[in-house]
């Protein structure tokens, strides 16, 4: 995709209005708007929508978008062989993209493209950590990796779209 219009018009238009969907926290989602046309709009069966109070029970919140049927997110870095490389504090996002999820979305600007395997590790490490560490000290919270996901590929491939959006998003 060439901009971030053109990704959000496609991913809302890959998500059935009366399926579950669950998008993870991400800034690529926040500040493309995709967070909101999913979880705000009223549009969707959004699960974050759903959840009664954000605040309240976040493991029963965690519980729901593993199971839900579509799954909308991003990835720290994707590589030039197609590997894919997310990082995670809870884990929350990593059960519906490793499994949970019958289809899943991933939203990622093309700065996200590295050579190889080792370098994707170093981005998340050296530079998408210390963003995410500095915008949630905002928040009076931090960040840390607690779990890392590496997707070689698929088993079913019709179950994972990837978007590749030209125009830099996020970190």
């Amino acid at each position: 995709m060439d901009s971030v219009a053109e990704a959000r018009e496609l991913v809302t238009g890959l998500i059935p209005g009366d399926e579950s969907v669950f998008t993870t926290s991400s800034e690529t989602l926040r500040l493309s708007g995709i967070a909101a046309d999913l979880d705000e709009s009223g549009r969707f069966a959004s699960v974050r929508a759903a959840a009664e109070d954000p605040k309240g029970d976040v493991q029963a919140v965690i519980r729901l978008g593993a199971t839900a049927e579509y799954v909308v997110g991003s990835v720290h870095a994707v590589t030039e062989e197609g590997r894919l490389v997310i990082a995670s504090a809870s884990g929350s996002r990593l059960a519906p993209y490793a499994s949970g999820a019958r289809k899943v979305v991933w939203v990622a600007g093309a700065q996200k493209v590295v050579p190889d395997l080792e370098t994707a590790l170093r981005r998340v490490r050296s530079y998408s950590l210390p963003r995410e560490h500095r915008r949630l000290q905002e928040f009076g919270q931090s960040s840390f990796i607690g779990k890392i996901l590496i997707v070689e590929r698929e088993a079913l491939p019709e179950r994972a779209t990837v978007v590749l959006v030209r125009e830099p998003i996020a970190f």
